[in-house]
């Protein structure tokens, strides 16, 4: 059909017959007939540009992903020194490489979003503390979150490679606020917002805190860019399984001479209490999730 178009365009006068040769003046041709070209064929619209895909999380939150092992081998192999000289059972300054026993159930597959910071989240400010496990859990629902669980915590701060500390196998001061002398209050300490708004309340807090405005320590992150899990205030998490009022525990350690370890959790302390050293993070299902692996 091509072939056909093409020669029936070149025709050169109007029956195809060649001119008379006999004649001495020459004929005059006429123009000729070339079909009309075929009008242009639309432009075709480009494809649209795939549209970005939407952050797994909100804004100031980190994605947390990844196989959790609920039972791990941690084996210290050196201690740091207590004060009078002897070894300080709660520290360990460098571990030997973490193992999922063989006894554990098989990893539990997490998938759910963590606050960046510690509570409320701002770089420059610090973390709000004297905040009771109760309140805190409504803290979080305010803004359309919840209190992270204990496993959520640890997985977010141990990573799939199960570290002890957040950024690694050997203790590190100059990374977290840790390992720093502390001061007991020798007052009785109201709740944040009305110990800052009440003169004595608020000096004596000034006098023994030991927090340090949130971003202070870049380093302290864990493997999902979660910051200062280890350090700088105790954080409260949530153990759903329990029945009040004991489904609060506290996990990360704070500023003082203590554990600061991922795995290790304080269960002593009720609901109701509040600590000068304790504050809060959240966490929330991943938008449109079907299991967010809370169920510890």
């Amino acid at each position: 059909m091509l072939g056909f178009f093409a020669c029936f365009g070149c025709a050169a006068t109007d029956d195809g017959s060649p001119p008379p040769a006999a004649k001495t003046v020459p004929l005059k041709a006429k123009p000729a007939r070339h079909k009309k070209a075929p009008p242009p064929a639309a432009a075709k619209p480009e494809a649209a540009q795939a549209a970005p895909a939407a952050p797994a999380c909100p804004e100031g939150m980190a994605l947390v992903e990844g196989d959790h092992c609920r039972a791990v081998e941690q084996r210290c192999l050196e201690q740091l020194s207590s004060g009078d000289g002897g070894a300080d059972e709660n520290r360990c300054a460098k571990f030997e490489a973490s193992k999922c026993t063989s006894t554990a159930p098989e990893p539990r597959k997490m998938r759910f979003c963590m606050d960046r910071y510690e509570y409320p989240g701002k770089v420059g400010e610090k973390p709000m503390t004297l905040v009771s496990w109760t309140d805190a859990a409504r803290v979080c629902e305010s803004h359309g979150k919840r209190l992270c669980t204990e496993s959520e915590f640890t997985f977010a701060c141990e990573g799939e490679k199960m570290l002890p500390y957040t950024y690694g196998y050997e203790r590190d001061a100059t990374k977290c606020n840790i390992d720093k002398p502390y001061l007991t209050p020798q007052k009785h300490l109201l709740p944040y917002e009305q110990c800052l708004a009440n003169p004595a309340c608020a000096a004596e807090y000034a006098r023994v805190d030991g927090r340090e405005p949130i971003g202070s320590h870049p380093e302290c992150v864990s493997p999902f860019g979660i910051y200062d899990l280890n350090g700088n205030a105790n954080e409260w998490v949530s153990q759903p399984w329990k029945n009040p009022p004991h489904r609060s525990g506290i996990k990360g350690g704070w500023w003082g001479p203590v554990r600061n370890r991922c795995r290790a959790i304080t269960m002593s302390h009720g609901e109701t209490y509040q600590g000068y050293e304790v504050g809060f993070r959240c966490c929330q299902d991943v938008p449109g999730a079907a299991d967010a692996g809370r169920s510890d």
